[in-house]
């Protein structure tokens, strides 16, 4: 029966340390900076809070590496949550991470992916031209959906396959930014002085308010953290790799997203970078000219692939968790017996993240999603002061507290700071929580019927 086939120990510490690099580095480290400025005004407040935004992720990495020694299972918070407090905390989590965590930033992916592809390679805009009814914008949501398609179809082959994709595209990615980074500050035309231009920053609760939901942006900037705790259930040695992976992972995004943001800021003056989504392409347009810029346009597009890629992989492992705890449709459970992959998981998040990409809302919704997808972290990192207490096990939290009491308090911080300053998607978040609690009941009493028939 596929249902009683398992998943398997076959990665290691290097294939799952470039999924948490490659999870993590995406869309929003390339759009974010230009809209935080128009907000922030400011290139130093800007750049502290991208310092913030990592420590804050580096703390949350160190409190998911305890948990995920602790529980090396697939599924993430849902697992965590679901043993450290309630079943329906967990179930909640992996609702959000359904609805919003996976298919969404897929959806997102695959559309940016589209949106830079097309701009280093424009005549792509003139099928168009020659295919009736058929426009610019209907040629890249057809490259988005084949973006999703190809990748969907590489990780129905297997996980160490995939892996091996994944690999690839994260190491490519990661060396085109750091020659980026090295190439722009070596012959980049640019003014190190814009460092301290730009306006004073209002520390009024207004001003607050500003950087909560500025730091909100950041950490989904900074999401895929806490990677590698998806997978559990098929690294290999997990109390060694799993923190390894989550830890090197983070601080090496961590120092790439600072270099970056210098490398933006010294190439843009304050005032022409303020509400710019492209502001990689600008700055390389900026310090090189035309030709760079479309080269940059590039390297983006093969960033979103890459994150694409991660999403895709790790998505399902929370899903098929789910399911075999019964607190999802069963057929989710099911582990191809050839590939040992969750293959309905697979196609049924990929079909969700098509039917994003056709509606075109998703860029609507990119303040409801970061916050729904700041609520369960904090949960599970308080959860590593439960762990002990409720399982009797030997996980001492003597000398390692303050990341967690940190990555909990900042976490929360920014949730209410966020919450005041967009209370409308803001509460659109929660409500999306809150209607995962019929959705738990239902799960569990056909759950709780199908056991009582079988015995």
């Amino acid at each position: 029966m596929a249902s009683d086939v398992q998943l398997e120990r076959r990665l290691g510490l290097f294939p799952v340390t470039n999924i948490v690099i490659a999870n993590m580095i995406g869309a929003g480290i390339f759009t974010t900076s230009g809209l935080l400025m128009a907000d922030l005004r400011n290139p130093l407040v800007m750049l502290l809070l991208w310092i913030v935004g990592g420590v804050i992720a580096f703390c949350g990495a160190f409190s998911y590496s305890r948990l995920g020694v602790a529980m090396p299972h697939a599924g993430g918070e849902y697992l965590f949550l679901s043993r450290l407090y309630h079943p329906m905390i967990g179930f909640l989590s992996g609702w959000i991470s359904f609805i919003v965590g996976f298919s969404a930033p897929i959806a997102a992916s695959a559309i940016g992916f589209s949106e830079y592809f097309t701009r280093a390679f424009p005549g792509i805009i003139g099928l168009e031209n020659t295919v009736p009814f058929l426009s610019s914008g209907a040629v890249k949501k057809m490259l988005a959906l084949l973006a999703i398609l190809l990748f969907t179809t590489i990780h129905l082959r297997g996980i160490e396959f995939g892996a091996r994709v994944q690999n690839y595209l994260t190491v490519l990615k990661v060396a085109l930014i750091v020659g980026l980074i090295t190439v722009g500050f070596a012959w980049g035309e640019g003014d190190i002085n814009n460092l301290a231009s730009g306006e004073s920053y209002a520390w009024d609760f207004g001003g607050w308010k500003t950087m909560g939901l500025s730091l909100m942006w950041i950490m989904f900037a900074y999401s895929g953290w806490n990677a590698s705790t998806y997978i559990g259930s098929e690294i290999r040695n997990p109390s060694k790799n799993i923190p390894l992976s989550l830890l090197t992972g983070t601080g090496i995004v961590v120092v790439l997203y600072f270099l970056l943001n210098i490398l933006f800021i010294y190439a843009v003056a304050p005032e022409n970078m303020s509400g710019v989504i492209s502001i990689g392409g600008l700055a390389m347009g900026n310090m090189f000219g035309r030709s760079m810029e479309r080269m940059f346009s590039l390297l983006i597009s093969f960033a979103l692939f890459s994150s694409l890629s991660a999403f895709i992989i790790l998505g399902p492992r929370v899903y098929y968790s789910m399911a075999k705890d019964g607190y999802f449709f069963r057929f989710v459970s099911d582990v191809n017996p050839n590939r040992n992959v969750p293959t309905k998981a697979i196609l049924l998040q990929s079909g969700i993240s098509v039917v994003m990409v056709l509606s075109g809302t998703f860029d609507q919704i990119l303040t409801y999603m970061g916050f729904s997808l700041g609520i369960f972290p904090v949960l599970a990192v308080l959860g590593v002061f439960r762990f002990p207490r409720l399982h009797n096990k030997p996980f001492s939290v003597t000398g390692s507290s303050v990341p967690p009491i940190i990555y909990a308090i900042a976490g929360t911080l920014i949730l209410l700071l966020a919450f005041f300053e967009r209370p409308v998607e803001s509460a659109i978040a929660l409500l999306t929580v809150l209607a995962g609690v019929p959705a738990f009941f239902f799960f569990k009493r056909n759950h709780h019927s199908k056991v009582t028939a079988r015995s």
